[in-house]
């Protein structure tokens, strides 16, 4: 739900017209969805997805585990959200000269592997299907070009290292977590994560927490140094939501606490970029319900 964040950041680039200024667009997990929506051209409408579809109990119920069912939906965010009520062009992806990068997590040769160079709506698809396969909550394993995929955030806890490592010479990082934040650590939940991905393969779960590790000691201090001197090495721009705004959990349901961080986000990238403090309304959007047969 974190996805809501950089979704907003990505929302604010394209209304201001820079979405062009962009030769790649690299992204995982739910920023999958999100970077998919920005290439296609389509942003403010599947915004609304976070908000609207995404804090009901149709995609995320934590009592289905107690029916012996997997807490989060993943056929309903795919078949319903994208497919009916919020349609993801996945033709304008195919064409547009700007390519979106996938990253997946292969759980049989422990690497993250970028995928890109889409040549049909289904190779995308599952791309974004693997990519938002988060562990513990979904069960096994997604399938995607012969892999066994997972979330593509398990060895590689940030997208820009991808970006850097592939000769971008110029990158704008999205962070969804607050500047100023309390110090991270590896949590009890990281460590139960971690034996749940063993059993998906043997030295996986090992994996996740040395990149979390390298994240919190690497990654992200360079992240931080590059909001102060920009410009070290490849230029590496971060943006985060401000101090004080409330964190979006990865499980959040409150309508107005993720209604308000999709608002305080696109503030934050408006003010870094334009210099201007503005207040963000988010545009009202329409479609159709479907209404539901009844059998007799």
């Amino acid at each position: 739900m974190r996805g809501v964040v950089s979704g907003a950041m990505l929302v604010a680039l394209h209304d201001l017209g820079y979405a062009d200024g962009f030769d790649e667009v690299y992204s995982c997990s739910s920023g999958a969805l999100n970077g998919a929506y920005f290439v296609a051209r389509d942003t403010w409408f599947p915004l609304s997805i976070y908000f609207d579809d995404l804090s009901t109990g149709q995609f995320l119920d934590f009592g289905r585990a107690l029916r012996g069912q997997m807490p989060m939906n993943l056929d309903y965010v795919l078949d319903e959200v994208l497919a009916r009520r919020k349609p993801l062009n996945y033709r304008a992806i195919i064409d547009s000269a700007q390519r979106l990068h996938v990253l997946i997590t292969d759980v049989d040769a422990l690497k993250t592997v970028d995928l890109t160079e889409f040549k049909t709506w289904e190779d995308i698809r599952a791309a974004l299907r693997a990519s938002a396969w988060l562990p513990v909550v979904t069960r096994g394993t997604s399938s995607v070009r012969g892999m066994r995929g997972i979330d593509g955030a398990v060895l590689q806890r940030h997208p820009f290292r991808t970006a850097h490592a592939d000769g971008c010479t110029h990158i704008l990082s999205l962070s969804t977590r607050p500047i100023g934040r309390g110090p991270e650590r590896i949590t009890l939940g990281n460590r139960l994560a971690s034996r749940y991905l063993d059993r998906l393969r043997p030295g996986l779960g090992d994996g996740f927490i040395s990149a979390i590790r390298t994240y919190l000691a690497e990654d992200k201090p360079h992240l931080q140094k590059s909001r102060l001197c920009p410009g070290q090495d490849a230029a590496v721009l971060d943006l985060a939501p401000l101090p004080g705004t409330p964190e979006v959990k990865r499980h959040e349901t409150s309508f107005g606490t993720i209604l308000q961080s999709a608002r305080s986000a696109y503030r934050a990238l408006y003010l870094a970029l334009e210099g201007v403090d503005v207040q963000v309304v988010p545009r009202l959007t329409v479609y159709p319900v479907r209404k539901e047969r009844t059998a007799r």
